[in-house]
């Protein structure tokens, strides 16, 4: 778990979900039966997949609901922020 967090921290989501499925691939073989929606996850929303993956194998009940919200706020921060930090450049 120690690997997972210092990835996570350094090079961002999605080689925290990478090296997480290289150590636990029977957790990913738990929360998804098939390879499209992890790959999917991976490619536009990683944070949302990571918060999906920590949560889904107990069920999605209750408070679990915000933990994939943040997720999905996350995914959607880190989409937006280029944009506006770009604001100064092309003169808007």
């Amino acid at each position: 778990m120690c690997c997972f967090f210092t990835a996570l921290v350094f090079f961002g989501p999605r080689l925290g979900v990478l090296v997480w499925w290289l150590f636990q691939p029977l957790r990913f073989s738990a929360t998804f039966s098939t390879w499209i929606w992890p790959l999917l996850g991976l490619i536009f929303a990683p944070w949302t997949l990571l918060m999906y993956i920590i949560i889904a194998p107990g069920g999605i009940v209750g408070f679990d609901w915000i933990w994939i919200g943040l997720g999905v706020l996350f995914d959607v921060m880190s989409y937006g922020g280029g944009g506006y930090s770009n604001k100064e450049r092309f003169g808007y």
